[in-house]
């Protein structure tokens, strides 16, 4: 997981990412992104990776808010993560305990996740 000073451009950011995810090239055959990331980093994961960025963008007839394919995920996710009150505001002095803070956020979510579900079963 890369972190990034707030000075860094997004799309410039992305590519550290792409690089982090070399490990998973044989199961990543899509990828999603906002209008943001189109052009240059759509290029660099074809050709680098073979994968294929899809850009999810808004109807040109759109009023108002409406829930966008595949955007509804990391909106989930982010909510997911808001309920560790760690991750509520920086209060840590170290990326590397941020880092770690969001790893622990998503490993307990899903633990928890996976130990209601098998409970129902």
């Amino acid at each position: 997981m890369e972190v990034t000073a707030a000075s860094v451009q997004d799309r410039n950011g992305a590519l550290l990412v792409l690089s982090q995810l070399e490990p998973f090239g044989e199961r990543l055959k899509v990828l999603f992104a906002d209008s943001a990331y189109s052009g240059f980093l759509q290029d660099c994961a074809s050709y680098m990776h073979a994968w294929t960025l899809e850009i999810v963008t808004k109807p040109a007839d759109q009023k108002g808010f409406v829930v966008q394919p595949k955007r509804w995920i990391v909106e989930r996710t982010i909510a997911w993560s808001v309920k560790y009150w760690r991750l509520v505001k920086d209060y840590e002095y170290r990326v590397e305990t941020s880092k770690a803070m969001i790893c622990w956020a998503i490993v307990s979510h899903m633990l928890h996740k996976s130990t209601r579900e098998s409970a129902v079963a």
